[in-house]
């Protein structure tokens, strides 16, 4: 981090918070996150080395979709956002862990969360897995490229449908907050895409069962979740290829 990079310098550029100060928040794995108090009020800041480029929405973009889910108090309020700069409230919860992805009952709260969120007006932002997938194999080093080939091969088959919905699609359980109902935070890869892909993302990072996915899947579409068990597992394997060429770039 240079001294253009700093929380100080970052808030110098918030007005009213000139002053704040700060302590180094755990996560932020693409970028600095720090939590910022001032005048009694809290929030999260994250300062980037440069501009954003795809895979990610640029921060503009990211702030004009969160500002779509916070109305619907599906995510919390953004306080500013330039090319560099993001700063978003505080909000006193809890941050979902595996206990919670355990309990049936909190999946079907999950599902009745998606279900209001890809109800949301389309960004008009597509989700582009395969340019997504040749921007991290650019970042490869000593990983296999027959596995990296592969999981591209996956990618490239899987066709978007026509009927896109508004996605988080970064859905870990570290971007779920529980504070009088649940919110989902870090919207830096929302945009328009199938919406099992979001499913895909809690049945697969978080190995859930037959009985889980079809509890998921059955809350999600009111009863009728069998039908989509087959479109579920595409997803699922689109997701798996993706994560395994992400995790080899930052390798």
């Amino acid at each position: 981090m240079t001294d253009e990079n700093s929380p100080q310098a970052a808030l110098q550029q918030i007005p009213g918070w000139e002053h704040a100060t700060w302590s180094r928040l755990d996560g932020g794995q693409t970028n600095w996150t720090w939590l910022v108090e001032a005048d009694g009020r809290r929030a999260v800041l994250k300062v980037d080395a440069q501009p954003r480029g795809t895979p990610f929405n640029d921060r503009h973009e990211e702030a004009r979709i969160q500002r779509i889910a916070a109305e619907q108090n599906l995510a919390n309020h953004v306080l500013f956002a330039n090319e560099t700069v993001y700063l978003t409230e505080y909000v006193d919860g809890d941050i979902w862990n595996m206990r919670q992805v355990a309990d049936e009952r909190r999946l079907i709260e999950l599902a009745r969360l998606l279900q209001r969120v890809h109800s949301l007006p389309l960004t008009g932002r597509q989700f582009d897995a395969p340019g997504a997938a040749r921007q991290y194999i650019k970042n490869i080093g000593d990983a296999d490229p027959v596995i990296a080939d592969r999981c591209l091969g996956i990618i490239e088959s899987v066709q978007l449908p026509r009927d896109l919905t508004f996605c988080h699609n970064d859905l870990v359980v570290e971007n779920i907050l529980d504070v009088d109902g649940l919110r989902l935070l870090d919207w830096e890869y929302a945009c328009d895409n199938d919406p099992l892909f979001d499913l895909a993302t809690i049945v697969s990072h978080y190995g859930l069962s037959r009985k889980q996915t079809n509890t998921l899947l059955d809350a999600y579409f009111n009863g009728d979740g069998a039908r989509w068990q087959a479109q579920l597992v595409e997803q699922v394997h689109l997701y798996e290829a993706l994560y395994w060429l992400w995790r080899a770039s930052r390798s």
